[in-house]
C-alpha cells in the first residue's frame, strides 16, 4: 500500500509520486489550505491539500488525530523560508492528489500534547507506542538485539534456546510455577535463568553459546525491574574470567560506538571490597566524585555513644559524606535526608558544618560538636579534606545499613547539588565479590548463586572458611547500574557439593533438586564461564530514561500486572478442575 515511509523522505525525492500509508499527526486549516502532518514509524511529513485539486477537500476537511489513512502525492522542495528544521523532513512535504480514509478514530483517551499519566499510558499501550518518542526506543531496542546477535555470530557463539517449563532450582528469588494437567500436583516452573542449562550445553561440547532469552522472577518490583525480563545470556567453555570480560567488555563498546557513536573506552577493574568502602555500593555510579571516608578509629573513643557503638563493633561502620559547599543546607534540608537514610534503616543522620576550616573546633557547627574534643574534630577535618564551607554527613550503624543508607544519600545528593555528571559514561568492572554472605540468623547465601567457582581454593579450604572464601565472580556496571553479571562456575562435583553443604543443602535434597547437574559433572566436564546482560537495562541506558517499563512494548506494573489486557485474571473453574487446583479464598482478618 505504501512506496516509502513518511519519515525517511528528503530532497532526493523531489517530483516523485509517492503513496504514504500512517496517522493523522495535527491538521491545520489555513485559508482553504489543509496541512496536516502525517506520521508512521519512521517520522513525520507535512502534506499540503489544495481546493485546486478537485474532490480531496471534503475527505480532507474531516480528518481527525490519529485517523489512519493512506495518502498518494508529489514530493516538493518547500521554500526556504518555510523549512522546518526541527524536522527530519523539513525540507520537503507532499502535495496531496489522493486521500482515502482507512480507519476513523474516536477522541483519543490519551492527550499526546500533555503529560499522562503511567497508569493511562500502560491502559492505552497500542496509542502510547504510537508516540516517535516510545517508537525509537522500541526501534532502538530492536537495533541493540540486531547487533548483539551480529557480534556473537561473528565471534563464533551458537545461538541455542533452553527450556522454558523446567525445574524449580533455588536462585535467589520466588518462581513463577506453571501447574501440570498430566502429573496432577506436580508443577514446572519458568526459568529466572538458563543457568544450569548453559552450563549443561558446555558440559556437551558446545563451547560458546548465547540467546536472547526471557526470564521470569517473582520479586518486588521498581523502576528497574519486571516480573518478566530480557536477557542476553552468555558461556563459554575454556576461557578464563578475564577472557570472558574481554569479550563482553568488547561487546557493549561496540554496541555504544555504533548505535551512540560514544567510545566508553577501556573499563576499570574494581574489587567488590573497594566498592563497598568507598561508595558504600556493589555498583557504584562513578560520574559522581563523592565518596565515603571511615572515621571508626576517630570516634572510637568519644562519649557520644551513636558513633562510639558502632565504631568499637566489629560489624559495625563509621563513615563520613564530605558534601562541598553543603554548609548552604538549611535544617530543614537536612531533616529531609535524615529522613530519607531511615528508609534505608538509619536511624539518624549526625552532620558537621565546617564554616571556618582554619578555626579548628571554633569554626564547625554541629549538634554532636559538644561530644567531640579538638583533637578528633581536627582528625576529622584531616581525614575528610573538609573545606570552609563544607558539611559532613555521619552514617554510623551495622555495617549493611550504613552502605546502603549512605551509598543512597551519595547518589541523592550528587544529583540534588548537581554534582553527578549527567553527560558522562562511567563503566566499571566490579570484581573479587565474596562467595557467601551471612544473614541477620548468621546462615550463610551464595552472593552471585551456587554454582559460582572460588578463586584460589579447594573444596576442604572452601568448606574450612567459607566466610573467607572469594568468589571468581565479576559484575558489569555502568552509571550506576548493574547491567552485567557471571563467574566461572564450578566444574567439579566435590566443589559443587561442598559449595551446597555450606548453603545447608543436605546430601538427598542435593540429588532431589540438582541430582541431573551433579551427575553431569562426573563425565569430563570443562572449566566454563559465563556472563547475562539485561537487554532491558541496556536499552533503558542507551535511550537515556532511568524505567525499563519505557522500552519494553508491553510491560507490567510495580504490581505485576497489565493494565491493558487485566491480567493476571481469574481462572476458568472447569480449567482448574482439569489441573486438580482448588482456589482458596483468603480469611479476613476479623476471622
Amino acid at each position: 500500500m505504501r512506496s516509502i515511509y513518511c519519515g525517511k523522505l528528503n530532497k532526493d525525492h523531489v517530483g516523485q509520486e509517492v503513496e504514504l500509508c500512517g496517522w493523522i499527526n495535527k491538521r491545520r486549516d489555513l485559508g482553504g489550505l489543509i496541512f496536516v502532518d502525517l506520521r508512521d514509524r519512521e517520522g513525520l511529513v507535512q502534506v499540503v491539500f489544495d481546493p485546486e485539486v478537485e474532490g480531496l477537500m471534503d475527505v480532507a476537511n474531516t480528518l481527525r488525530q490519529e485517523f489512519c489513512v493512506k495518502v498518494t502525492g508529489s514530493v516538493r522542495a518547500r521554500p526556504e523560508s518555510q523549512v522546518n528544521k526541527d524536522m527530519a523532513t523539513g525540507e520537503v512535504e507532499i502535495l496531496g492528489t489522493g486521500l482515502e480514509i482507512i480507519n476513523r478514530s474516536e477522541p483519543l483517551p490519551l492527550d499526546f500534547n500533555q503529560q499522562n499519566s503511567e497508569e493511562r499510558r500502560l491502559k492505552y499501550r497500542y496509542l502510547d507506542l504510537r508516540r516517535l518518542e516510545m517508537s525509537d526506543r522500541i526501534k532502538l531496542r530492536a537495533k541493540a538485539s540486531s547487533f548483539v546477535r551480529r557480534f556473537l555470530d561473528t565471534n563464533d557463539f551458537l545461538d541455542i534456546e533452553t527450556p522454558v517449563l523446567t525445574k524449580a532450582t533455588p536462585e535467589g528469588a520466588r518462581d513463577y510455577l506453571v501447574p501440570s494437567r498430566v502429573h496432577k500436583g506436580s508443577f514446572y516452573a519458568l526459568p529466572q535463568s538458563p543457568q544450569l542449562f548453559k552450563q549443561l550445553l558446555m558440559m556437551s561440547g558446545f563451547d560458546r553459546y548465547y540467546q536472547i532469552v526471557k526470564c521470569f522472577r517473582d520479586e518486588d518490583l521498581r523502576a528497574d525491574r519486571q516480573p518478566e525480563f530480557t536477557q542476553i545470556d552468555i558461556e563459554t567453555s575454556f576461557m578464563t574470567s578475564d577472557q570472558v570480560r574481554q569479550v563482553t567488555e568488547r561487546l557493549i563498546r561496540e554496541m555504544w560506538q555504533e548505535l551512540l557513536n560514544v567510545d566508553l573506552g577501556e573499563f576499570p577493574a574494581m574489587p567488590y571490597s573497594e566498592a563497598m568502602r568507598r561508595f558504600g555500593s556493589d555498583k557504584p555510579d562513578l560520574r559522581n566524585p563523592l565518596e565515603l571516608v571511615d572515621v571508626a578509629d576517630i570516634v572510637k573513643d568519644v562519649e557520644f555513644k551513636v558513633l562510639a557503638g558502632p565504631a568499637n563493633d566489629e560489624k559495625g561502620r563509621v563513615a563520613v559524606l564530605t558534601v562541598p559547599g553543603g554548609a548552604e543546607l538549611s535544617r530543614k534540608q537536612i531533616d529531609e535526608y535524615t529522613k530519607f537514610v531511615g528508609i534505608y534503616g538509619a536511624k539518624g543522620l549526625a552532620w558537621m558544618k565546617v564554616n571556618d576550616r582554619e578555626a579548628g573546633m571554633e569554626g564547625v557547627q554541629s549538634p554532636i560538636a559538644k561530644f567531640l574534643n579538638e583533637d578528633v574534630i581536627s582528625a576529622l577535618l584531616e581525614r575528610t579534606n573538609a573545606q570552609t564551607g563544607d558539611i559532613i554527613l555521619f552514617g554510623a550503624d551495622k555495617r549493611n545499613v550504613v552502605n546502603e543508607a549512605m551509598g543512597a544519600l551519595r547518589l541523592k545528593v550528587g544529583l540534588d547539588r548537581e554534582i553527578t555528571d549527567l553527560n558522562k559514561w562511567a563503566p566499571l568492572w566490579v570484581v573479587d565479590f565474596p562467595m557467601f554472605e551471612e544473614d541477620d540468623e548468621g546462615n550463610l547465601h551464595a552472593v552471585h548463586h551456587p554454582f559460582t567457582a572460588p578463586k584460589d581454593i579447594n573444596a576442604q579450604e572452601l568448606e574450612a572458611n567459607p566466610g573467607e572464601a572469594i568468589s571468581d565472580a565479576y559484575d558489569m556496571v555502568l552509571n550506576g547500574y548493574e547491567v552485567g553479571g557471571g563467574s566461572v562456575r564450578i566444574h567439579n562435583n566435590e566443589m559443587q557439593q561442598a559449595a551446597f553443604r555450606i548453603l545447608g543443602i543436605e546430601e538427598q535434597e542435593q540429588q532431589d533438586k540438582f541430582g541431573f547437574l551433579l551427575d553431569a559433572l562426573k563425565y569430563g566436564t570443562p572449566p566454563h564461564a559465563g556472563l547475562a546482560f539485561g537487554l532491558d537495562r541496556l536499552v533503558m541506558l542507551l535511550c537515556g530514561t532511568d524505567n525499563i517499563r519505557d522500552v519494553i512494548a508491553f510491560p507490567k506494573t510495580t504490581q505485576a500486572s497489565c493494565l491493558m489486557t487485566d491480567a493476571p485474571s481469574v481462572a476458568n473453574p472447569d480449567a482448574l478442575t482439569e489441573l486438580a487446583i482448588a482456589v482458596q479464598q483468603a480469611q479476613s482478618e476479623e476471622q
